[in-house]
């Protein structure tokens, strides 16, 4: 009896799926995307532009074999359940493995899992669909832009000032950088001067004179109040409210990317690493399974189905008082709105209970999506604060404290929000409060901030630019590509992001800029909706596009390679900076009439003793003339990092800690020092 065949992308995610499907069933892994654009046609796009935009795929380079196993796991099975991510992405995916594998359309069913768990998956077997073309189509659309600007502007770029690439998105998220590092060079530093008087278990700023907020600019003015100043300070209101501190909505992906980064300290990338394990399955006591759904999406909706035993949950552990309720979001037109929230997928499932099962990250990360889901259907909590104005000379003086005196949602969520009492002494209309001990100190204003990840990704994300799958590849491309470095955690601009940028705009400031890049996320989603026909959308970005493209060719300047500053010995002509396969090198001006190199001398940089042999690891260059670290008795020995080792081992797995983000990390399990 033939079995029924089901195609997942994870091969961790088809061992997890086959435990609950049974004999019947037969669960493989695509790993992945199996097709991408070819790189034949005009320009090396892979794509035909004069026969409306039809794409030509090839298999990616190693899947050759992988496809030719699905294909006999097809040919022996008696119905294929095509069942990648329940995304755009996942569904392009399961079109190209129909069409790759040759499955006929009655032979077929697709399948969407938001969460792997034993009843949701049996649901999604026993509730199949069909494969969505509008959806493959808005996914084709956007692969082909990316191709055509990636490919057009890339070359562009390489030939004109030595830049690595340029991206549809990648670009838009550059410039935000770059104009943001122009914005701080560009600012000017404003004095401002504060008073603050001290009292025994308060302090209370001057903030208004009169009835007029006051600002002081220099030490002159500042000390023209001092001198007005009296010792005594007499109360001329109270005001006593409550206030109410609402939880935030459960994590869609930009959010858990936002507050991993700035409470765990995670990459995007790393996060959305770790997210992906949580989701595909863990191996519990008895079982395994998702811990949480989904992790791509934009919507912070939850089902009823986690809403309602949720509920109960927090009753039954904290009390009816904690309850709290669902939350509805703003409508917003960016959001697609295809999956729920990032959520736990048992609200019996706490963090604790699963804690010896997960790696440490892992639980840091599942701790934060479970609290914060939690949270959200919690109380709201409740602060009574306390405002207190001075009178001293018609000078104003305020005071704040607040109480909680209920802490709702923070009873589960207070290690991510900070919840610290601030409890002023008890005082009463009229009271005269003194003090001798006035501070006052100058202070300049700040220019904008840089961006961090976060607020880079919250950024893109307000624009409307990319979508939940695409922060983490454009952060990772931006930083691969040397367009930006990180100091104190914040982006800066490189010199050739800023020149990268700066070619652009002068050259396409019409198409790289957030609201044209808006705008076509926009015109994605109307592909995705059935409103606009794909290819439509191709020519008429195309036919804008192409003249600019074939104008910055022949009206970029090109820059010449950089002077060192030396003649050369044989010629006497100057020694630049020459790019090479392997790096940067130092030869003659005046080449191919001159043929003179530079030798340089190497010194060899010694780390520490090799793990694996009696060798040391010593900082080498790969062919691409990236630095990493590799054992002196190579071929012998094949020992070697990416990252500096620190000759230390790991107390979890003995492997090499190695330096890695500002942090000693091991180099094969999860262990941060």
């Amino acid at each position: 009896m033939q079995k029924k065949l089901v195609i997942v992308e994870s091969p961790s995610k088809s061992k997890t799926i086959e435990k609950y499907l049974g004999k019947d069933y037969k669960v493989v892994s695509s790993k992945g995307h199996i097709r991408d654009l070819a790189t034949t046609g005009k320009y090396g796009l892979g794509v035909d532009l004069d026969n409306g935009f039809k794409p030509s795929y090839i298999p990616i380079k190693g899947k050759n074999s992988v496809i030719k196993e699905l294909k006999k796991d097809v040919k022996d099975s008696s119905i294929v359940y095509l069942a990648s991510d329940p995304d755009r992405e996942g569904e392009a995916i399961a079109w190209h493995l129909k069409d790759a594998l040759g499955i006929k359309d009655n032979n077929y069913k697709r399948v969407l899992f938001n969460e792997i768990t034993h009843d949701k998956v049996i649901e999604a077997i026993n509730n199949p669909t069909v494969i969505d073309d509008n959806l493959v189509k808005s996914q084709e659309t956007r692969r082909i832009l990316d191709r055509i600007i990636g490919f057009r502007l890339s070359k562009l770029l390489q030939s004109k000032i030595g830049a690595k690439s340029a991206g549809r998105v990648q670009s838009v998220a550059l410039k935000l950088i770059v104009d943001r590092e122009r914005e701080i060079e560009a600012f000017n530093p404003e004095e401002y001067w504060k008073i603050v008087a001290i009292f025994d278990e308060f302090e209370a700023e001057l903030f208004k004179y009169k009835n007029d907020t006051i600002e002081l600019h220099n030490e002159e003015e500042a000390n023209t109040v001092l001198n007005a100043l009296s010792t005594d300070y007499i109360v001329e209101s109270i005001e006593k409210k409550e206030k109410k501190r609402k939880s935030k909505f459960p994590f869609i992906t930009s959010t858990l990317q936002q507050e991993a980064s700035t409470k765990l300290g995670f990459s995007a990338r790393k996060t959305m690493s770790i997210a992906q394990k949580l989701y595909e399955g863990i191996d519990l006591e008895n079982e395994t399974v998702g811990l949480i759904t989904y992790m791509r999406t934009d919507s912070v909706r939850l089902s009823d189905d986690f809403v309602r035993p949720a509920l109960k949950y927090i009753e039954e552990n904290y009390g009816k008082k904690y309850v709290g309720y669902v939350k509805k979001a703003k409508k917003n037109e960016n959001v697609q709105d295809a999956h729920e929230a990032i959520r736990p997928t048992s609200v019996l499932r706490d963090p604790i209970t699963v804690k010896k099962f997960l790696s440490n990250d892992e639980f840091k990360l599942y701790s934060l999506i479970y609290k914060r889901t939690l949270a959200s259907l919690m109380a709201d909590a409740v602060v009574n604060q306390t405002v207190i104005i001075f009178d001293n000379n018609d000078y104003k003086f305020k005071t704040t404290g607040s109480i909680m005196i209920f802490d709702g949602y923070l009873k589960v969520y207070k290690d991510y929000e900070s919840n610290e009492n601030t409890i002023l002494p008890e005082i009463g209309d009229k009271d005269v409060c003194s003090t001798t001990n006035v501070e006052c100190s100058q202070h300049f204003t700040q220019p904008p901030s840089r961006y961090s990840e976060a607020r880079l990704i919250k950024e893109l994300e307000e624009l409307g630019i990319g979508r939940p799958s695409t922060y983490a590849t454009i952060i990772d491309t931006i930083k691969s590509r040397d367009y930006v470095v990180l100091e104190d955690k914040k982006f800066k601009p490189t010199k050739i992001g800023i020149e990268t940028t700066d070619k652009l705009q002068e050259f396409f400031s019409d198409i790289i800029n957030t609201d044209y890049t808006r705008g076509m996320e926009e015109d994605l989603d109307s592909v995705a909706d059935g409103k606009l026909v794909w290819n439509s959308v191709l020519q008429k970005f195309y036919d804008l596009f192409e003249p600019r493209v074939k104008n910055a060719f022949s009206d970029m300047e090109k820059n010449g390679p950089e002077e060192t500053g030396e003649k050369c010995p044989e010629c006497g002509n100057s020694l630049v900076v020459r790019k090479g396969r392997f790096g940067e090198f130092v030869a003659c001006s005046n080449y191919p009439e001159c043929k003179y190199i530079k030798k340089e001398k190497v010194e060899i940089i010694e780390i520490c003793d090799c793990p694996n042999c009696s060798g040391k690891i010593i900082e080498k260059k790969s062919r691409k003339g990236k630095v990493f670290y590799g054992c002196n008795n190579y071929p012998k020995c094949k020992t070697a990092y990416w990252d500096k080792p620190t000759g230390s081992k790991c107390p979890e797995c003995g492997e090499m800690l190695v330096e890695k983000n500002n942090s000693i990390k091991c180099s094969s399990c999860d262990y941060t020092k």
